[in-house]
């Protein structure tokens, strides 16, 4: 057995399979598990997917949003498990694999076409 396949098979068993698939324009909202004292709690982050990042157990996405005037980023690790859930609101019509063209912009400008025949709210 080579070192590869040993490593995949280890893998394979922290793999979330109940993940839906997540592409790059996506309306996202995360819930990640948050830990105060010793209270746990699901704290919801809703956002944009503009880049993911796929290698197996280290696959992340990361979702960009908009709080009081600020852009801010977070990176998720998909198969970790502090991400309790990941829902898609809104799926977008986009012609790149890494969307960071939005950092630049601000307001309307970084509205995404949505996909046709796609769900939209």
């Amino acid at each position: 057995m080579s070192l590869n396949t040993l490593i995949q098979k280890i893998e394979s068993k922290s793999l979330k399979t109940t993940l839906p698939q997540i592409d790059i324009g996506d309306t996202v909202k995360v819930g990640v598990l948050i830990q105060e004292g010793n209270k746990q709690r699901v704290q919801p982050y809703q956002g944009v997917v503009i880049a993911q990042r796929r290698a197996g157990l280290h696959s992340t996405i990361t979702v960009r949003r908009i709080f009081q005037g600020v852009g801010i980023e977070r990176i998720f690790p998909v198969h970790s498990p502090s991400l309790q859930n990941v829902e898609i609101i809104r799926r977008a019509k986009v012609r790149r694999a890494k969307l960071y063209y939005l950092r630049d912009r601000v307001g309307k400008a970084t509205r995404l076409k949505a996909r046709a025949g796609e769900m939209t709210p």
